[in-house]
């Protein structure tokens, strides 16, 4: 299965219009959050996605609601929202959770703590690709300056679940960062559109 996969367009209809040329060579595309910019531009960024034809699976970032993309979505036959919940596309798993994990210092952010993080993520298959916003701590999460952001409960799943593989975003420093947490390969996507395999 050959996957394109993003995260973090913040509103850039360009970069969007070249991810669905993009996605004409894909079998699923996954975008992995923060679409919008503050609760701002959303409609607009998935209306420029919405000639994706093929299954695309997305989560809620930290800069829109799950709520609010679930409702941008709607008329997008293609797109699958997971927010701690999953989906099966051509007998592959996909398990998705959003947002701001742990909680950022911004009051305007859909964040949620650990606690509920490893809840919403207790029904993740194994072996199933992990789609994240968040980064796992200590894996593609540093923003710089000796900062790490990322979650000790998606390092926890990511351990205990073996996902195939896990994709996140959020942290714009660690774009294009590859990890792996045992047999799990990590990646921070970023806007430009990543090729994996699964």
């Amino acid at each position: 299965m050959k996957i394109l996969a993003f995260s973090d367009l913040h509103r850039d209809l360009e970069q969007g219009a070249r991810l669905v040329e993009m996605s004409a060579e894909a079998d699923v595309v996954i975008g992995a959050g923060d679409f919008a910019s503050v609760h701002e531009g959303l409609a607009e960024t998935i209306g420029a996605l919405a000639a994706i034809e093929i299954p695309t699976v997305l989560v809620p970032g930290n800069n829109e609601t799950v709520e609010a993309l679930r409702e941008a979505t709607a008329g997008w036959s293609a797109a699958t929202v997971l927010h701690g919940e999953g989906t099966t596309i051509d007998g592959t798993e996909f398990y998705g959770l959003g947002a701001g994990i742990p909680v950022t210092p911004w009051d305007w952010s859909f964040d949620l703590d650990d606690d509920a993080a490893t809840e919403m993520l207790a029904a993740c298959p194994e072996g199933a690709v992990l789609v994240l916003h968040s980064p796992p701590e200590d894996h593609c999460d540093s923003a710089g300056g000796g900062g790490n952001f990322g979650s000790p409960a998606l390092l926890r799943t990511i351990e205990e679940k073996r996902p195939r593989l896990a994709v996140c975003g959020h942290i714009h420093e660690s774009w294009g960062c590859e990890s792996t947490i045992g047999p799990t390969p990590v990646r921070n996507l970023g806007p430009k559109g990543t090729w994996l395999e699964v």
